[in-house]
């Protein structure tokens, strides 16, 4: 059975009753301990948001690219070098060598311009039809990856009370998304002399404000942490009630991973949980 919003177990969701587990989505806030491992913050913020997802996909991006791809004749003489391989060269070569034959009185001239034009034709069609692409300037190398995207739509709906399970689990998921607290003072300058007056310190002078907490996904058995909130969308046109409260929410949600990820980051994605 699915878990309903109480006080006594933190959990922010809808009323899913005959809905398998399997199927909702578990997000709470994680924090790094001093191991260097991840995990769920108890203390300072136990809520966990439950959820269905009515769509859900992991996007996975890998880099690679051409580093040879410009070293190529083309890029030196991009120009030249397209009218060579279509064959566009030959009617401007024909046209400058018969001016240069009809232009001429003598026919030692005419002769050896005729000569040069029948050269230049045999020359230019070996271009025809050729290319510098090789297998080594069309090589891939792997240049890196970003972050993996969870792209989903978290969906709320009300039975009994619209706050508790539509709009607390929502204000929830737009709390982790949202910066801690930016600070209100922007001169660094102004900060410095607050901090050599001894009123602030000096990681608050330098960086003053503090970045969106991290969140772990657990979905279908399987947990993926840590992931941030990217964006999050409020469909503000959703139905209300009589009070003009939201008793139905569908929110498009994007969460990514906190770094780019390896194939043991994707084999402990994978463990399912029992």
């Amino acid at each position: 059975m699915a878990n309903t919003p109480s006080l006594e177990n933190k959990t922010l969701s809808s009323a899913w009753d005959g809905l398998s587990p399997h199927l909702i989505a578990s997000i709470y806030q994680i924090e790094r301990t001093e191991s260097g491992a991840y995990a769920r913050t108890k203390n300072t913020d136990p809520d966990i948001v439950q959820t269905p997802f009515s769509e859900a996909s992991m996007e996975i991006s890998l880099n690679w690219q051409s580093a040879f791809e410009h070293s190529g004749p083309e890029n030196r003489a991009p120009t030249l070098l397209a009218m060579l391989q279509s064959g566009a060269l030959q009617p401007i070569i024909d046209a400058v060598a018969g001016f240069a034959g009809d232009g001429s009185s003598e026919g030692l001239l005419r002769g050896i311009a005729t000569n040069a034009q029948q050269e230049s034709n045999r020359f230019i069609r070996q271009f025809e039809g050729r290319t510098g692409i090789t297998k080594l300037n069309s090589t891939q190398v792997f240049n890196g990856m970003p972050p993996v995207k969870f792209q989903v739509t978290a969906l709320f709906r009300a039975w009994r009370d619209p706050y508790a399970e539509v709009e607390a689990p929502f204000e929830k998921l737009m709390s982790w998304s949202l910066p801690v607290k930016l600070s209100p003072d922007g001169s660094i300058l102004a900060r410095s002399v607050n901090s050599a007056r001894g009123e602030t310190g000096f990681i608050d002078a330098l960086v003053p404000s503090i970045a969106p907490v991290l969140v772990a996904l657990r979905y279908k058995k399987r947990t993926y942490a840590p992931l941030v909130i990217e964006s999050v969308t409020d469909p503000i046109s959703s139905p209300i009630d009589v009070e003009g409260r939201f008793i139905e929410k569908a929110v498009p949600m994007t969460l990514a991973t906190l770094t780019a990820i390896d194939r043991d980051d994707w084999t402990n994605y994978r463990k399912v949980e029992i």
